[in-house]
Formats: structure tokens, C-alpha cells, sequence
């Protein structure tokens, strides 16, 4: 009864608040006017800030508890195909095509003929066969000139090579001709009477035959052998025989560097400059080298000692035991930027007939072949680089060196009875000369297709005997440059400056009685230049054009023996393969 009384009276409320809401939606809203006083600026009130770091008084602290992760990994399918990238385009230069075989040929003033052919065949897997063909000569013409300057320079070689998987080996050959002229003759002392007397034509013939190979992992790195045959139409000859090895033999864990030589040479000359008594000449040298490499950090020293036994076997000279320093020694001062380096070596110099008529050809066939002692080669100096275009080097030289060979003129012989003794021909004095010199070098790589080279060096000489060290000049000094003009023309030069050098004029009388006349002589020094430009008409074939001695400077290399002035010489190179 009490729970019905509740409803009752809850229900009763509800109807009459939904009755008292009914009545005040029927009321209307009277019209007032506000007016404002001003205009409402809110503002926010100070707020309480805590002046102090509450301090904790808890007894127990809480301890973080670690939680570990665990990944799991659930493979996704993707089927996102990213797109493929492509390389940008570079322009890069055509690939020049080389050629194994090439032969050019060039004719010019004073008849000139220049030709060479260099050829090179691959028979198999590591086999080759190849030689060169050289050949230059010319009419001579040189103005003011009493007897023929002609000339003739031909060489011949031939080599076959075969590489294995435990060594490599070459067989090679050669021969030369060689004919010059001692047209050397003082002039005004003789005249064209005394010229049209002589033959001075000088013929030099000679073959070689050598060989050489190369070890791969074995205790001989290699080893090479050689004979030459040299003479000339005077009835001169010499033989030379030289074999050469290296190997590094271990010592208690070290490598030790050795070389092993053996030089033999003999020769004869049918007679001497005055009398015709033959004569020979010859000895046999035997050197070992060894030498031992430190290497710490950025210093290279390579310590060692050359020892050379010496037996003679012609009519002069005596055996003897040599002992020569051979110490070399590199030190990386600031990188590639500045290395110091330096070496004192020494060594016997085996003299020939045919390494002096290479050098001049005017030299009799009357010579007393002797080696040269150099006791010792002092050398210091820098290189490095300026820049990544630009590398030098500086250094400097101390020689001393007995029985140096010199060139010097040989005497006016007054009752001459062969054609090479009336002061035109050279012959070969020694000495004990101490050489002082001082040089450097510049290189500079301006771009791809630009290249410019500068020497020049510095010498001072002390003889002992001689009055001067004959016919060496004080200062040399050359600069070359290279110019690919474009994809077609090319050009370059040479420039060759020669100092002062001494040399002496000798009148000897058949007559013991009559004293010499003797004078020191002083051949100017020269400058020579040289350029040529050339055409590529494709990748085989180029043209050419040189040009020698434009200054048309008719310097002498040799006392009495002036150069051909200005030359020209057109011709053409072809490449090509087999």
C-alpha cells in the first residue's frame, strides 16, 4: 500500500512541472535598453607561484621495474614494385683504338730520309714475335765545308717472347750500318788541295745477340744475356760478352738483394795514331751487388756494397779488386708533396769502341779503351709535386771518377800517311776528374692536351792532368711541349741550350825535334730549336711536318765539325695490324 502511495505522488510532480513549462512558452520576452559603461577588458589574475622545491620525506624508495620487449616479427606481403632506376648519360671521349704495327717515313732539305717501322704479332697465348726497322740519312751540303758530310744510320731488330705460367723469356738480334765522314778539317790551314787528297768516309758495322728471363715465386728473379760484334771498314773490331742476374737471397728471415755480373770485353785496332803497330785491348769484370732494404714509416734506406774484380787481358792495364759504396736512401718529407732523397754509389764503368762512336762518330779508329773507375757518386736532392699539374726536382752531385774518358781532337800530324790525322778526327784522353753539378727539373701538366717540360743543369770541373776536362760543357738546359690542338691537329718543340766547352789544336811533327804547337780552344755554346705539327687524318693515318734547327744556327757539337743549318722534313705515319 505504501510502495502504490509513492507512485502516486511521483506522477503527480511530473505532470505538474509538465504543465508549469507549457504556461512559460506562452510568455513573452519585455524590450529593456542596456547601456554599457565601457568597453570589457578581461584580465588574468597573479598566479600563486611555488617559491620553494618540496622536499621528500618518503622512508622507502620505489624501485623502476625493468621491462623487456619482445618483437615479434610477421612477415607482410608487399606488392609494391618500386621502378628501376636509369643511369644518367656521361659524354665521355671515344675510345682510341691502339694498333700493334706502325711505319712512317719522312724526305727533306739536304736529302734527308727518315724511316722507321715498328712491328709486333701475337702468335699465340703469350706469344709474340716483333723487331724495328730504323734508317736515317742525308746528302750532307753543309756550306763552307771542304769535304763530304754525308751520312747513313740503319738499325735492325728482330725479338720473339713467350710467357708461361712460371717465367717469361725473350730472344732477340740486330744488326747496324753506320757511314760518316771526318770532314772535320781546320780550316784556313788546309785548303781545297789538301781535301781532294783524302777519303774520309768511316764505316761502322756490327750484330748482337742477347736474351733474357724472368722467374715468377723462385729464388732467381731473372737473369739476362748478351754478345755484340762491333767494327769498322779500318780493320778495327771488339767483341763483348755481358750476363746479368738478380735474386734475393733469404738470410736468418731477411731478404738480401744481389746481382750478379760478369762483363768481358775485347777489341783491336790494326794500328795506333802514329805508328802501325796493332794493339788490343780487353779485360774481364766480375761484380756482386748485394744490398738490404730498411723500410720506417715514410724513410726507404737501401744499404749495400758492390764489389768488382777486375782482370785484364789486353796489352795495358792491371787487375785489380774494386770496393764501391751503393747506399740509396728515400724520406717522405710532406707526402707526395716534398720527398728527400739520396745515394752514395760507385762502380766500374766498362768503356767500348762502340759506345763511343755511338756518342761520336768522328773519333779515329786509334783508341786506347780503358774502364772508368768512378770511386764515387755523391747525390742529394727533392721532388715532389706543386699541385696535381705540376711535379719538380732539385738535386745535386758530387763525381769522382779516374780515368774518365774525354774526347779531344787529334793532332795536325805533319807527314800524315791516313786521312783521319790532319786534325779532322777525334781520339780518347783520361783523367782523374772530380765533377760538381747542380740541376733541376719542372714539369707541368696544364691540361689533358697540354704538356710542358723544363731542365737545365749546372757543371764544374776538376782534372788532373789535362788542362781542361775536354769538350764537357758547363751548363746544359732543354724545355719540350706537347699540344693536342684538337681531335686532329697536334703539334710540339724542343729547345736545346749547350754551353761552353774547351778542346785543344794540336800541330805534331813526324820530326821528334820540333816542339808541338798546342793551343786551347773554346767552342761557343749553341741553342737549338726544334717543332713539328702534325694532321691525323683518321686513326691509321697522320701527316707530318718538323722543322730543325730554325735559328739556322751552324753551331759546332765538335770542334771543327759544324751542323746542318734550318731543316725541314714532311712525311707520313700509318698504323696498322696484321
Amino acid at each position: 500500500m505504501l510502495k502504490q502511495i509513492k507512485y502516486i505522488s511521483l506522477i503527480a510532480v511530473v505532470i505538474s512541472t509538465a504543465s508549469f513549462a507549457q504556461e512559460r512558452t506562452k510568455d513573452t520576452l519585455d524590450s529593456e535598453v542596456v547601456n554599457v559603461v565601457k568597453p570589457y577588458t578581461p584580465t588574468v589574475a597573479d598566479a600563486f607561484k611555488i617559491k620553494e622545491t618540496p622536499i621528500l620525506d618518503d622512508d622507502v624508495n620505489t624501485t623502476k621495474k625493468e621491462i623487456k620487449y619482445n618483437i615479434f616479427s610477421i612477415p607482410v606481403a608487399s606488392t609494391f614494385t618500386p621502378a628501376k632506376g636509369k643511369a644518367a648519360t656521361v659524354n665521355k671521349p671515344r675510345a682510341v683504338k691502339l694498333y700493334d704495327n706502325y711505319a712512317s717515313l719522312g724526305v727533306g732539305t739536304y736529302t734527308t730520309i727518315l724511316g722507321e717501322v715498328y712491328l709486333n704479332q701475337e702468335l699465340g697465348r703469350g706469344e709474340n714475335v716483333g723487331g724495328y726497322f730504323t734508317h736515317h740519312s742525308s746528302s750532307g751540303g753543309i756550306d763552307g765545308l771542304l769535304l763530304d758530310d754525308d751520312f747513313i744510320d740503319t738499325k735492325l731488330n728482330v725479338n720473339y717472347s713467350q710467357r708461361l705460367r712460371d717465367l717469361s723469356w725473350t730472344v732477340e738480334g740486330g744488326a747496324l750500318y753506320q757511314k760518316y765522314n771526318w770532314y772535320g778539317l781546320p780550316q784556313p790551314y788546309f785548303d781545297a788541295t789538301t781535301a781532294d787528297m783524302l777519303d774520309v768516309g768511316h764505316t761502322f758495322y756490327g750484330g748482337n745477340v742477347g736474351a733474357k728471363v724472368k722467374f715468377h715465386d723462385y729464388l732467381i728473379n731473372d737473369a739476362s744475356a748478351r754478345y755484340r760484334r762491333f767494327g769498322d771498314n779500318q780493320g778495327s773490331g771488339e767483341n763483348r760478352f755481358v750476363l746479368k742476374a738478380s735474386a734475393d737471397v733469404p738470410i736468418q728471415d731477411e731478404l738480401i738483394s744481389t746481382e750478379v755480373t760478369i762483363d768481358y770485353i775485347n777489341g783491336s785496332f790494326d794500328r795506333d795514331f802514329y805508328t802501325d803497330n796493332k794493339f788490343q785491348y780487353g779485360n774481364v769484370s766480375f761484380g756482386i751487388a748485394p744490398s738490404y732494404q730498411l723500410t720506417q714509416d715514410d724513410l726507404t734506406l737501401n744499404l749495400g756494397v758492390n764489389l768488382v774484380y777486375k782482370n785484364n787481358t789486353g796489352d795495358f792495364g792491371a787487375s785489380k779488386l774494386h770496393i764501391y759504396p751503393n747506399i740509396t736512401a728515400t724520406f717522405r718529407v710532406v707526402d707526395e708533396l716534398m720527398i728527400a732523397f739520396g745515394g752514395l754509389e760507385g762502380g766500374l764503368k766498362q768503356n767500348s769502341y762502340y759506345d763511343f762512336a755511338q756518342e761520336n762518330p768522328f773519333i779515329s779508329p786509334t783508341l786506347y779503351i780503358s774502364p772508368t773507375d768512378q770511386k764515387y757518386n755523391l747525390s742529394v736532392g727533392l721532388k715532389g709535386k706543386l699541385s696535381n699539374s705540376i711535379s719538380y726536382s732539385v738535386s745535386s752531385r758530387y763525381i769522382n771518377e779516374n780515368d774518365k774518358a774525354l774526347y779531344t781532337s787529334n793532332p795536325v800530324y805533319i807527314g800524315a800517311t791516313e786521312d783521319y790525322q790532319y786534325g779532322n778526327s777525334f781520339g780518347i784522353v783520361y783523367d782523374d776528374v772530380k765533377t760538381f753539378s747542380f740541376g733541376g727539373e719542372l714539369n707541368v701538366d696544364v691540361n689533358r692536351n697540354f704538356k710542358l717540360g723544363a731542365k737545365a743543369e749546372y757543371f764544374s770541373y776538376s782534372s788532373s792532368r789535362q788542362a781542361e776536362a775536354w769538350n764537357l760543357p758547363d751548363l746544359k738546359a732543354s724545355l719540350f711541349m706537347d699540344y693536342q690542338i684538337d681531335e686532329n691537329w697536334f703539334a710540339g718543340a724542343g729547345l736545346f741550350y749547350v754551353g761552353e766547352r774547351k778542346d785543344q789544336f794540336l800541330e805534331e811533327n813526324i820530326n821528334e825535334f820540333v816542339l808541338p804547337i798546342q793551343q786551347t780552344m773554346t767552342l761557343d755554346s749553341y741553342f737549338d730549336a726544334n717543332a713539328h705539327v702534325g694532321y691525323r687524318f683518321d686513326e691509321q693515318l697522320s701527316f707530318y711536318i718538323k722543322a730543325n734547327n730554325i735559328a739556322d744556327k751552324k753551331y759546332q757539337r765538335w770542334i771543327n765539325t759544324p751542323v746542318q743549318g734550318i731543316q725541314f722534313l714532311a712525311g707520313a705515319t700509318y698504323q696498322f695490324d696484321f
